[in-house]
């Protein structure tokens, strides 16, 4: 679980914004795990990157897997993701995630995945380990960073036949595959077959 809010109370000007971030799902006895994706979790979706954009005072600087989250095994975890916001004024920002402290377990021999971590990072350069739970004041040009947490392996890896490595091999697809084109195109072909 990781959850993520900002926003500005208090003011003529108030707003709020609350998004929940994927993660990597576990391996198990006949499955390799998924990558960015929520587990445990329902009927949630991210924001559209020009959507955050286009209506909140943030740049989305970097969306992408976490390379090497996963746990190895014979069925590899899945990897976690980067989430890199900056924000353009001064704005109080809440995380609460999980994994920060204890790793996503591999079972029956599997590896664990690698933690969670959440990163205040100051414009000045001064970086701050957030913990899974915390508020902050940020300045205009501060950043948070969350790295989202993999799923654990499931079963000893097979290094013999190639079939796994630490960080889940070629088993685990290491891009997003959308249905859509994101929400824009999909708001739009509904409108046409309607």
């Amino acid at each position: 679980m990781n959850n993520l809010t900002f926003g500005i109370d208090g003011s003529e000007d108030s707003f709020g914004y609350y998004e929940t971030i994927c993660g990597g799902a576990g391996g198990g006895p006949t499955w390799d795990g998924t990558s960015g994706v929520h587990t445990n979790m329902t009927n949630t979706r991210i924001t559209d990157p020009e959507i955050l954009e286009r209506r909140y005072p943030v740049i989305l600087r970097r969306f992408c897997l976490r390379e090497g989250s996963s746990g190895a095994g014979l069925h590899p975890g899945g990897e976690g993701i980067i989430r890199d916001i900056e924000f353009c004024l001064p704005i109080k920002v809440s995380i609460l995630s999980e994994r920060r402290a204890f790793t996503p377990y591999g079972l029956e021999g599997g590896e664990d995945a690698k933690r969670g971590q959440n990163l205040w990072v100051k414009k000045t350069g001064r970086t701050i380990n957030l913990g899974g739970k915390n508020t902050a004041m940020m300045d205009a040009g501060d950043r948070i960073v969350v790295m989202s947490p993999g799923g654990g392996g499931w079963g000893k890896p097979n290094l013999t036949n190639g079939s796994t490595s630490k960080s889940g091999g070629g088993k685990v697809a290491k891009a997003f595959m959308g249905v859509a084109n994101g929400t824009v195109d999909m708001i739009q072909s509904m409108g046409e077959s309607a």
